[in-house]
């Protein structure tokens, strides 16, 4: 909203509609450029109204009574538009038209949606998924703000246009704590959010046109960071005599084993841990993010961290296989643990997940659908997403391939059936 706008009302009647010798009167809004219509539900009589004037065409023969009725009517708008400037508002055309007529029907805004989608999201909602979206509404409050000088938007003023431009504001927009400015991808998930709460008000029928009809959201692919085994290795085997780092890697480790992200692992219990049919250890729970269920063998990687954490007081007192931190100071402490093990890569919580699910089990010859079930996933896809193809593993497909064309055929190998045991006996895990 500019400081000001160009502000007008006229009166008309329709003269197509004439009815027993009178005609309907209007009155038409103009804020800069933009008209709204409304329908003063006034009827005049055709001989004494003069549209060229804008009203009667004398006071005599109930043209003063006119004259009367359409001044209150542009003082009430003209109010109105006043109290769109005193509130900060967007102020166009049809906002002043809602505010006058507002008496009759309710007036949805961006802030009135935004808080409709909290109260009713926060059981559907993970607590993490809501934190999202908080950061997406300040962003859309500092967006209206720039650009409107506003602190609110009426639904219906939510165009393509207006998706556009947050767009572009997001792409510009430097913060004093994150001078850089956001990523593709992260304006992307702004975006997505936005659309949900906009597909919202649709389904709740607040708007009448979909904004995002024509608008088309662009992914850049981004190769997910993970592990090598050299690199795994080295953590493994590196001796930290700082406790809170020893056992952040004992955490990342165990994740680099089983695959579960890590408020899985922050809420692993003892009865999370069972037998399965071949007598070996398993865990089976649901994903908290997807309540997806997840059932697979604990490798003895895993086996020997669980069994490290078995006495600890703090797990114990929780009722935990391990101790909880924060996922925020668990992901600070690995930036100190991978200077500590000369990893260049900026090491997170999430890396973890992605490494076993690349170093560990498909570059060791997994089938992605078995990893794909480990994993908790509902779709290949997405498993493909994590899947990184090392040139240790090209180089030894390609030699076994130089064998088959060579004629070194090795002997045919009969294909075993891949299924997932599902455990059987539920116990305790006390080994």
């Amino acid at each position: 909203m500019r400081t000001k706008n160009t502000f007008g009302i006229n009166f008309f009647a329709r003269t197509e509609r004439e009815k027993d010798g009178k005609l309907p009167v209007i009155a038409r809004i103009t804020v800069d450029t933009q008209r709204a219509h409304i329908s003063l539900k006034y009827w005049v009589d055709a001989e004494i109204w003069d549209n060229k004037k804008g009203g009667a065409k004398s006071n005599r023969d109930g043209g003063r009574e006119i004259m009367h009725y359409l001044e209150q009517v542009r003082t009430e708008i003209g109010d109105c538009y006043r109290e769109l400037q005193v509130n900060r508002e967007i102020i166009t055309a049809e906002a002043v038209k809602d505010v006058f007529l507002r008496t009759d029907e309710e007036i949805h805004t961006l802030n009135g949606l935004i808080i409709y989608h909290r109260e009713h999201g926060t059981e559907r909602l993970k607590a993490s998924t809501l934190i999202h979206y908080r950061v997406t509404e300040r962003y859309l409050e500092r967006f209206l703000q720039a650009k409107f000088k506003a602190k609110d938007i009426n639904l219906h003023d939510i165009n393509y246009k207006f998706v556009v431009d947050f767009e572009t504001f997001l792409r510009t927009y430097k913060s004093k704590d994150h001078p850089q400015p956001l990523k593709n991808n992260g304006i992307m998930k702004h975006i997505i959010r936005l659309r949900k709460m906009v597909n919202l008000a649709l389904k709740l029928e607040w708007m009448a046109k979909d904004p995002f009809a024509n608008y088309k959201m662009k992914f850049d692919k981004v190769e997910k960071e993970c592990l090598n085994k050299h690199e795994l290795e080295r953590l493994e085997k590196k001796t930290f005599v700082i406790e809170r780092l020893d056992f952040v890697r004992d955490l990342f480790v165990f994740s680099c084993y089983t695959g579960l992200a890590y408020v899985d692992v922050a809420n692993l219990t003892a009865d999370h841990i069972v037998t399965g049919n071949d007598n070996e250890s398993w865990l089976k729970l649901n994903r908290q993010k997807t309540t997806t269920p997840v059932q697979l063998p604990l490798l003895p990687q895993a086996v020997k961290i669980i069994k490290k954490y078995k006495n600890d007081i703090r797990a114990n007192a929780m009722e935990r296989v391990f101790p909880i931190l924060s996922n925020q100071k668990v992901n600070s402490y690995l930036g100190e643990i991978a200077d500590l093990c000369s990893i260049k890569k900026r090491l997170t919580f999430h890396i973890a997940r992605h490494t076993f699910a690349t170093t560990v089990t498909l570059a060791n010859g997994v089938p992605i659908e078995t990893v794909s079930r480990m994993l908790g996933h509902t779709k290949i896809v997405t498993t493909q997403i994590y899947a990184h193809i090392h040139q240790e593993r090209i180089s030894a497909d390609m030699a076994e391939l130089k064998k088959r064309l060579n004629g070194n055929r090795p002997p045919a190998r009969k294909r075993k059936t891949v299924c997932t045991p599902s455990p059987m006996t539920i116990t305790r895990f006390n080994s």
